[in-house]
């Protein structure tokens, strides 16, 4: 029987649909968590606890587990377990990425230096410790620039700055964003000196569209299993992602040089094996790469993607894993997307409206709210995470795009008007 180790953080959104994948294949797992399980003493070798933030004790932890039933595969879902993955894997001797490379992708400073050092088209950039006064900060490039932190993912503190004045303001802004973060980038000991949770990275904007790519890297080579197109534009001030669709409306010369930006980006960083998600950016003379990620898609997103006889995609990337056939990497006919239902604001949420009528609208396959009643939410860029998910499938992508934005369109977030944020203990 084949055995896998998953990483899982206990505030993901993918943990059943990487468990149901691995009980289709009829594969053992064993779900290692931040936070320890009350069924862990009925089952210790499949749900332990370990220390997301210590490479040592984590690999401590699960090597006496894969002495007594050898794992195939440790596999990281997210931003926070991808760079665990990979160095339990290497000290467990297993097949994965080098928890270098994958460090390095995670770090957005140390990904634009390897992407240019390859000669990889990106923004011109400069990185700047958070308590370095941006009165006095002058990156060698052009307005308008792109503030963001180099650890935090989902656009969280990613700000655009016009002028002088607006990059201050949120320069400062992202500077407080960390200085409040209740705990530091994971592994950090893995990441560069200069970087990780202290540094602020300032970018050239892109202008022009934006899409995404799905794949997986087979022995170094990029097999494309998505395009997705973003039609919502990304200009900021923030950027806050809404609606995937896919297959995308672009040619095929620019899905091709999209593809190829990539790869060549993945081989830059070090990446051979495994799920790739990057975002690209279509409005200079060539495609530019501005981020690439060890991972597949993020929340709930992958349920529009459905590859041959409806295999999910986390049942793709665990028969990869397990070096099992895949029976086809083509997603089915037709036209899906999802729509991350945006944050209206700041307060509790009082109550939850229009999801009945929301399903009704034709070409909505399925409503996944997760956030709740009671609940404190922020948008961004202090904010995290999404309110919930709209999928949509339709013969085309226009069909799709309607049915998401008209869905949205019933959908009702009450919220306090005088709650304050909750403080930390």
């Amino acid at each position: 029987m084949h055995r896998l180790l998953l990483i899982l953080p206990t505030t993901g959104y993918r943990a059943e649909a990487f468990v149901d994948a691995a009980s289709r294949l009829d594969a053992a797992i064993t779900v290692a968590s931040e936070e320890a399980s009350s069924l862990a003493a009925f089952n210790p070798d499949g749900l332990v606890a370990i220390d997301f933030n210590d490479v040592t004790e984590a690999i401590r932890v699960v090597r006496p587990i894969h002495q007594r039933a050898p794992f195939d595969s440790v596999i990281g879902v997210d931003d926070a377990s991808v760079v665990l993955a990979a160095a339990i894997a290497e000290g467990l001797s297993l097949p994965s990425n080098s928890s270098a490379a994958v460090a390095a992708a995670r770090d957005k400073v140390q990904t634009r230096h390897m992407l240019r050092n390859a000669g990889v088209v990106g923004p011109r950039f400069a990185p700047f410790d958070i308590d370095e006064n941006p009165e006095y900060l002058r990156p060698d490039f052009p307005f308008p620039w792109v503030v963001k932190p180099t650890m935090l993912s989902g656009s969280r503190g990613v700000i655009r700055a016009n002028s002088r004045r607006e990059f201050v303001l949120a320069f400062q802004r992202v500077g407080a964003l960390l200085r409040d973060e209740a705990a530091v980038a994971p592994l950090d000991e893995l990441m560069a000196a200069g970087s990780s949770n202290r540094c602020v990275l300032v970018e050239e904007f892109v202008p022009g569209p934006e899409m995404a790519l799905e794949g997986i890297l087979v022995d170094g080579r990029l097999e494309v299993l998505a395009l997705f197109d973003k039609p919502d534009p990304l200009d900021g001030p923030f950027f806050e992602e809404t609606i995937y669709v896919t297959p995308s409306s672009l040619s095929e010369n620019v899905r091709g040089r999209a593809s190829a930006a990539v790869a060549s980006a993945a081989a830059a960083l070090g990446l051979h094996d495994g799920p790739i998600h990057a975002e690209v950016r279509l409005g200079w003379s060539q495609p530019v790469v501005i981020e690439i990620n060890p991972r597949s898609i993020g929340g709930r997103c992958s349920r529009i993607l459905r590859f041959g006889s409806g295999m999910s995609l986390e049942e793709l990337l665990l028969r990869h894993a397990l070096q099992l056939p895949i029976p086809s990497p083509r997603l089915e006919t037709g036209a899906a997307g999802v729509l991350m239902i945006p944050t209206p604001g700041e307060g509790e949420i009082l109550g939850i409206e229009g999801v009945a009528a929301a399903l009704e609208v034709p070409g909505i396959t399925e409503i996944d709210i997760t956030a709740h009643r009671g609940q404190f939410i922020r948008p961004l860029p202090e904010g995290s995470g999404y309110l919930g998910f709209v999928f949509a499938r339709a013969e085309t992508q226009e069909a799709v795009i309607s049915a998401i934005e008209k869905a949205h369109g019933k959908l009702r977030f009450r919220l306090s008007s005088t709650a304050a944020a909750p403080r930390a203990a």
